[in-house]
């Protein structure tokens, strides 16, 4: 696919700087736009204040390709009024910024690839979601919605623009994973709610190696669900956990009221679910690393 000119968003985040890596050992020049200066010396920093609306307006200079990961944590905070405007805004305006200045100046941008989430279909029970099924209009489905509007703004430029729902990412350097597995290791692990409602899940390679399929398969456009193809319950997750690490699950269930009151509506994300499909990314082309939820396990706790 040749070498490019990626500029990240986001870029010092999690799923960032892995796919800095693995964009910069492709043979790729990356760059960054960040609030504060880089620490990685092969990546040169753009700055930019997206509440107060300034962007260094150098940093699509020579640019191909935009990866849209900025944005606040999701599961960082309570879910005040506050907190869902900056979850909101975090991800839109930011955006936004980069197209306001692609108006003003000359460029070479000819794909965007933005991060969505699955929170777009949120609590839908048993329901297989393609990515054809209609959003929710609960505060995680109005945030994607919201998201994807944004990014698809960048239409006006003739953009190749592609966007990728992602499901729960499996990794133990952050995410869901940790908070699960804590009690797992302590023998006080349990089911959530239910037990009974679907998490969308995807190894952390296969992230990186969706957004690297992405961007060399210049066909690809539109929006993919980005979870492995084998969704599993809350309940045979935790008992996934539990056999990787040798642990036994002794405790009941926690009821759902009492996640509720610790979580208030962020509760949703852990009681909500979310039945995905693959089946779009897959006849693109896609090969996962990791189908099923023991594989990816033993290969994050080998």
């Amino acid at each position: 696919m040749g070498n490019q000119n990626i500029l990240i968003t986001g870029g010092s985040g999690l799923l960032g700087r892995q796919l800095t890596k693995a964009l910069l050992d492709a043979g790729h020049n990356v760059s960054h736009l960040s609030r504060s200066p880089g620490k990685n010396p092969k990546v040169k920093t753009f700055l930019w204040d997206v509440p107060n609306n300034k962007i260094d307006e150098h940093c699509i200079d020579g640019v191909d390709a935009i990866i849209h990961l900025a944005g606040a944590g999701i599961a960082d905070k309570r879910w005040t009024d506050t907190r869902k405007k900056e979850i909101i805004e975090s991800r839109t305006r930011s955006i936004g910024l980069i197209y306001g200045l692609m108006r003003q100046k000359a460029h070479k941008v000819n794909t965007v690839i933005s991060a969505s989430g699955i929170g777009y279909y949120s609590d839908r029970g048993d329901e297989v979601l393609t990515e054809t099924a209609p959003p929710a209009h609960d505060f995680m489905g109005e945030c994607c919605i919201a998201w994807e509007e944004a990014v698809d703004a960048g239409k006006e430029f003739d953009l190749r623009i592609l966007k990728f729902r992602t499901g729960v990412v499996l990794t133990t350097e952050g995410g869901a994973l940790p908070q699960l597995a804590l009690p797992v290791k302590l023998a006080v692990g349990s089911p959530l709610g239910s037990g009974k409602q679907w998490v969308s899940w995807i190894h952390h390679r296969d992230v990186i190696d969706i957004y690297l399929f992405g961007l060399g398969n210049k066909a690809l456009s539109g929006v993919y669900n980005m979870a492995a193809p084998i969704p599993v319950t809350n309940q045979q997750l935790t008992q996934a956990v539990a056999k990787q690490l040798r642990r036994p699950l002794w405790a009941p269930k926690v009821p759902a009221f009492l996640i509720k009151i610790l979580f208030g509506e962020l509760s949703t994300l852990v009681l909500g679910s979310t039945r995905t499909s693959a089946q779009k990314i897959e006849d693109a082309g896609y090969q996962f690393k990791y189908n099923d939820v023991a594989s990816a396990l033993k290969e994050i706790y080998g």
